[in-house]
């Protein structure tokens, strides 16, 4: 499905919101949902709105692969959990320059854990 992984960093370069699809952990399902997401290199970020508690969270750990759609640009990715204060710290800055740090604080409950993909 990638196209490359230059046509795919430049289209998460343009965009504020990718969809994210996981295997659901009891349904076995195919679960989308929209998500922010900081590019970094060749690494996207991903920061659970509820940490740890948040439900596509819970299916990554479950089924770690994940699905990323950028319009025409998809991939399926290998997440690697993000824990510990430091490290979890690091990548909520990174959500607040680029969302800002009101909407961050505004959307986001809980800072315990978070998502990071190496692209191919």
């Amino acid at each position: 499905m990638p196209s490359s992984k230059n046509s795919l960093k430049e289209r998460l370069a343009r965009y504020r919101q990718i969809e994210i699809s996981v295997v659901g952990r009891t349904s076995g399902k195919t679960i989308s949902v929209p998500v922010w997401f900081v590019l970094e290199g060749d690494k996207l970020y991903l920061l659970p709105v509820h940490g740890s508690d948040t439900q596509w969270y819970k299916n990554v750990l479950h089924n770690p692969r994940i699905h990323i759609a950028a319009r025409e640009e998809e991939a399926d990715l290998q997440p690697v959990p993000v824990r510990g204060a430091k490290a979890v710290a690091a990548v909520v800055d990174k959500f607040r320059e680029k969302y800002g740090a009101a909407d961050v604080k505004k959307y986001y409950s809980h800072f315990d854990v978070a998502i990071m993909i190496d692209l191919p």
